[in-house]
């Protein structure tokens, strides 16, 4: 039977994590090439946070001996608002039976100006 865990995003911004509405969450897989598997998309809640993605691990029993391969599987976590900074966050460690919080703190766009626009 394969393993699995998961992972959940919770974006906020300031502070005082205030939480990120209606972000969208790419969960996705590197591949080979440098190129990416999308796996899931989420949308966070009014909470920020965004509903469980679940992904097949390694067996956990694998990581009990020297030399064996890593007891986790990698993602890559990609936040987009249209009011925040684009957020990419690489190599998530996903392990057997664990549930994963990333938690991302979100910069205001506003916290950027454009450079050169009239004034």
């Amino acid at each position: 039977m394969a393993e699995q865990g998961t992972v959940v995003v919770r974006a906020y911004t300031s502070r005082a994590q205030i939480p990120v509405t209606g972000a969208t969450v790419a969960v996705t897989h590197p591949s080979a090439g440098g190129k990416h598997l999308l796996v899931a998309l989420r949308v966070t809640d009014e909470s920020g946070h965004t509903q469980p993605v679940t992904l097949p691990t390694p067996p956990a029993a694998e990581s009990e001996h020297p030399g064996t391969a890593a007891p986790y599987t990698l993602c890559d976590l990609w936040v987009e608002h249209p009011d925040f900074q684009m957020l990419h966050v690489e190599n998530v460690q996903i392990f057997s039976g664990v549930e994963t919080l990333q938690v991302l703190p979100e910069s205001p766009l506003h916290a950027f100006p454009l450079r050169n626009q009239p004034k």
